[in-house]
């Protein structure tokens, strides 16, 4: 493992009730000098799916809990021991490099696997990310607990065109139960997202739709979004279906829905009540267009020599890395040194291996 890499950390919130739910972790900081390389990973670096939007993940830890959380992230999570924080400037050079390889029209869409907005340098990355000439355009998805009037000031001045925020409910209660966290305050939130549709940032509300759950909040959701008057230029939401996860977490009861349940027995009456499309469309709405992938560096089958690096995000796993990508290495017998792997899967860039 490379030296210095592994600190340990706490995560913290933007206040002491905030961060008194959060938890010692394991953090790797990932620099060039880590010599882990910034795709390969679901969990950190850039993610190519084959279009002209760039997943960037600088960081991966998340401040709440939600119940319904595709990855288990948060300071409750029972499967994540591990947090990850890219290096500014070295994640800016790779995503310089990959937009280069694209072309025009690309779209940086910094997400995470957590919040964020947990990331310290977000705005200096944005602003770099503009000085990108390949670059079109930049959004964030956030759950909003760390926006403040200041914070969206510096997103703003520093050239951020779109805020994807994940607001699930209106309801105090039923949104502080979806958050997970009892410090959750849902009129903070709400006048964060007015502040942001009053800024030149762009707001998509974007809610996922738990059937059972928050049926009634989607239409106050859908209200509120059209009063506080988001979505100049792209659309003003954006519902997201919940799905079950292998290594998420899941409502008790809840089923999740087929594509022709979600779109026809719900999508459909909520567009029909509130007279504006609900139904997206990636090119239509944001632009985005097949793009060519980066080259795969490794293929399914192949039977590779991995240097391990770092701890991975999930019991059992490590993070090495062959071939100028980073591979997952499920059940890893070593926490350094050399594994052969046998390569199990490679879509979009992102590699796992067995060792063999």
């Amino acid at each position: 493992m490379a030296s210095g890499l592994v600190s340990v950390s706490t995560l913290t919130g933007p206040d002491p009730e905030i961060s008194r739910t959060c938890v010692t972790m394991t953090h790797i900081r990932i620099t060039r000098e880590s010599e882990i390389p910034l795709m390969g990973s679901l969990y950190f670096g850039v993610i190519d799916r084959g279009t002209s939007l760039l997943q960037v993940r600088p960081s991966c830890g998340c401040n709440i809990n939600c119940p319904f959380c595709s990855v288990d992230a948060g300071p409750q999570s029972k499967t994540r021991a591990t947090s990850y924080e890219v290096e500014l400037e070295y994640l800016v050079e790779a995503v310089r490099e990959i937009a280069g390889f694209k072309g025009s029209g690309v779209e940086c869409h910094i997400d995470s696997p957590g919040e964020p907005l947990m990331y310290h340098n977000l705005a200096e990355l944005v602003a770099a990310f503009r000085e990108i000439d390949e670059v079109t355009t930049i959004s964030v998805q956030t759950n909003g607990t760390l926006l403040d009037t200041k914070k969206i000031a510096e997103l703003e001045a520093a050239g951020l065109d779109r805020i994807n925020l994940s607001l699930h409910a209106l309801d105090p209660d039923l949104s502080r139960t979806l958050a997970g966290v009892d410090w959750y305050d849902v009129d903070r939130i709400m006048d964060a997202a007015r502040a942001v549709a009053q800024s030149r940032i762009d707001l998509l509300i974007a809610p996922v739709y738990i059937p059972g759950i928050n049926d009634e909040e989607i239409p106050k959701l859908i209200r509120f979004a059209k009063e506080i008057g988001a979505g100049k230029r792209f659309p003003p939401l954006g519902i997201q279906k919940f799905e079950h996860y292998r290594y998420g977490r899941s409502p008790k009861g809840v089923k999740a829905q087929s594509w022709w349940q979600f779109f026809n027995r719900s999508i459909k009456p909520w567009e029909e009540a509130a007279g504006i499309p609900l139904r997206l469309d990636p090119g239509r709405d944001f632009g985005t267009r097949r793009q060519q992938f980066v080259p795969l560096s490794m293929q399914k089958g192949d039977k590779v020599t991995v240097e391990i690096r770092a701890p991975g995000w999930i019991h059992g796993e490590m993070l090495g890395v062959a071939n100028n990508r980073v591979v997952s290495v499920y059940n890893c017998p070593k926490q350094s040194g050399q594994v052969r792997v046998k390569i199990m899967a490679t879509k979009h860039n992102i590699y796992t291996g067995m060792p063999i």
